[in-house]
């Protein structure tokens, strides 16, 4: 082979390097899979062949033997391209989902914690009635007040629970 065909080869991903990144991150997938919950295993798209592979990978026990079935189904999913693919879209849409329920939490805690700060609660009231107009507004200032005034840790939580339950209705109802 021609030094001018081995650096186009090395370009187009197909160099010995290339192939051993493929492979590890194959295998890292294999091992994704074996650690997923069931009900978002339920979820993805398998044949009943890497069904019965996957399931042996996940009830092996033993570290080495359990390494050893990971690889092997790492080989199964390199000979299914389109279905590891499938997989692959479909984790990464799962996880594009959890990272959207945890800014979505993370967003109602900085509100309830504006709302419990005597300096920020009059800007995050009105962002609450902004964004949940249905919320009950005399509601959410006797709490605040208690939180204010007694440093009341369950009247916080209550806060949390209407936030929490104002969003999912409004998520329903868009």
């Amino acid at each position: 082979m021609h030094r001018h065909d081995e650096e186009e080869v090395r370009s187009l991903g197909r160099g010995r390097s290339a192939k051993k990144r493929e492979a590890k991150a194959i295998e890292e997938l294999a091992q994704r899979l074996t650690e997923i919950t069931d009900s978002e295993l339920g979820k993805l798209p398998k044949s009943p062949e890497l069904c019965k592979e996957l399931e042996l990978a996940r009830n092996t026990r033993g570290h080495s033997s359990r390494k050893r079935q990971i690889k092997h189904l790492a080989g199964i999913l390199r000979g299914h391209e389109e279905q590891r693919l499938a997989i692959e879209v479909a984790l990464d849409g799962q996880a594009l989902v959890q990272r959207q329920e945890t800014l979505a939490f993370h967003h109602l805690e900085e509100l309830r914690d504006r709302l419990c700060a005597k300096e920020t609660f009059a800007a995050a009231l009105t962002e609450v009635q902004t964004l949940y107009p249905h919320l009950d507004k005399g509601k959410l200032t006797r709490l605040s007040g208690s939180v204010h005034e007694h440093n009341d840790k369950k009247a916080a939580r209550e806060i949390f629970r209407q936030l929490r339950k104002a969003a999912e209705v409004t998520d329903v109802v868009t």
